[in-house]
């Protein structure tokens, strides 16, 4: 049928290696896309198109497959079936006993006999159909197409099954975009959903950075299967302390509970099954190397590492460490718990908001009530307004400097040409005087100058001394 089938052989084995996908699925692509060639351009629709194809020879086998069925009277079936159709409610269905016939998979006892007369009712019968002389290069055509899609359905199945397998395990990831809120990883295979409730809000998602995620769930959709990872779920915290903590990996240390507060603080319970192992010491490691590496891993998360105890009271006080507890009351049928403290240690035991309580209980699973937290929590109330105020007056003020003043310029005003006139008119003539007197009074002047110098060089002169003999 197939001329060139070394071709098409060598195509599908290395559709076969890339995919990771069987060669058997590939043939089944290849068989329905060609008993969907043959029902469209020469079969009838009552037809049921079964085709097998040798992959070694490249020929293909058509026949016509049927299940034998009692004798029916179609007109009565009709009526029943219209009957029975009209009765029914609204949301309700057609009972499962009543079966309709279909032409296209079933035929009658009667017709069956006449092409095999030993076949009974319930038996299957396979008609075979000629293969015209067309059907190679239309079959050819249909069958491209058909198989890249069956294909493609191959690969996400096969992701599908890969990924539902490993639920729960913790991989390395690598963020490829964003999409809106959500950030998109890629899982080397395929792509990864990462929603913004599984997010950390110390992460960095940055394109190209890298995070270990848990698979979360795996659906399968119309566009293929769905991988919803997290970094909020507290199996992740477990995933990694297994990963960095060989007594974890192989057993000897337990982790019992894990309490969380994503990219805040976690809680986590350990308990050792050998009695000369610590627990605590073997999480945190030489000089808090491996609980380092697992901070560093959660973006910065801050870690408690408790010791776990099969006594209630015993845990519970371990768990709402650092705080010292004085006494510890229990309610076994409630499960409830009322923890004293001294004041001093009420801002531990609560913690920030509450959290340091919150981790406990979660990690407990007993509901931890501290007396006096309600009276702290109100007097912390009271005292934040107060404070408030405080800080704001002892704050230094600033000082707003005055802006240097500009020195505002007087505008000239413009002088009108009428009072220039009258400017002129009450000016007072200067009186002119003749050029002889001004020269006597020069003359007159220059006389008086001179005796007054006389004068002076004869007070300055003193007598002289008479020479006695």
């Amino acid at each position: 049928m197939f001329q060139n089938i070394e071709e098409i052989k060598q195509a599908i084995q290395t559709i076969c290696e890339e995919k990771n996908i069987s060669i058997d699925s590939v043939i089944e692509s290849i068989e329905a896309a060609l008993a969907a060639a043959y029902r469209k351009d020469f079969g009838d629709k009552n037809q049921n198109i079964k085709i097998k194809f040798d992959l070694e020879t490249g020929n293909i086998k058509v026949w016509d497959e049927k299940i034998i069925v009692e004798n029916k009277d179609l007109e009565k079936e009709a009526e029943e079936y219209q009957e029975i159709k009209d009765s029914l409610k609204e949301g309700e269905e057609i009972p499962e006993d009543f079966h309709k016939f279909n032409p296209k998979t079933e035929l009658m006892v009667s017709d069956a006999r006449e092409i095999k007369k030993k076949i009974k009712i319930g038996d299957e019968l396979k008609i075979d159909l000629e293969i015209p002389s067309d059907f190679g290069r239309i079959a050819a055509q249909t069958a491209k197409q058909v198989i890249i899609q069956r294909i493609r359905e191959a690969e996400r199945e096969t992701i599908l099954n890969e990924f539902k397998k490993r639920e729960g395990e913790v991989i390395n990831t690598v963020v490829q975009r964003r999409e809106g809120p959500n950030v998109i990883v890629d899982l080397n295979k395929t792509m990864g959903l990462l929603p913004p409730e599984e997010q950390v809000r110390n992460d960095n998602y940055s394109t190209g950075s890298r995070l270990r995620v848990i698979i979360l769930k795996v659906e399968d959709t119309n566009r293929g299967p769905k991988i919803v990872v997290s970094r909020a779920h507290p199996e992740v915290v477990n995933k990694i302390f297994s990963l960095e903590v060989p007594e974890i990996s192989n057993g000897i240390v337990e982790i019992k509970a894990i309490a969380r507060d994503p990219g805040s603080r976690t809680k986590i319970a350990v308990h050792s099954k050998e009695d000369n192992i610590d627990p605590i010491g073997s999480c945190v490691g030489q000089k808090g190397s491996r609980v380092q590496t697992i901070i560093g891993e959660l973006g910065g998360e801050k870690i408690d590492i408790i010791q776990w105890d099969k006594n209630p009271a015993t845990f519970i006080q371990n768990s709402l460490s650092p705080a010292k507890i004085i006494n510890i009351e229990l309610n076994k049928k409630e499960k409830t718990s009322v923890v004293q403290v001294e004041e001093d240690q009420l801002s531990l035991a609560i913690g920030r908001d509450g959290q340091n309580v919150k981790l406990a209980a979660k990690l407990t699973g007993w509901k931890i009530d501290i007396e006096g937290a309600e009276n702290f929590l109100k007097e912390k109330e009271e005292k934040s307004p107060e404070e408030k105020t405080e800080k704001e007056e002892t704050k230094p003020k600033k000082v707003k400097k005055d802006k240097p003043t500009e020195e505002k310029t007087e505008e000239a005003t413009p002088i009108e040409e009428n009072s220039i006139k009258e400017v002129k008119e009450e000016a007072a003539p200067i009186e002119e005087k003749p050029v002889e007197d001004l020269d006597q009074s020069g003359e007159a002047e220059e006389k008086e100058k001179k005796s007054d110098k006389t004068k002076n060089d004869k007070k300055i002169e003193k007598p002289k001394k008479k020479k006695t003999g």
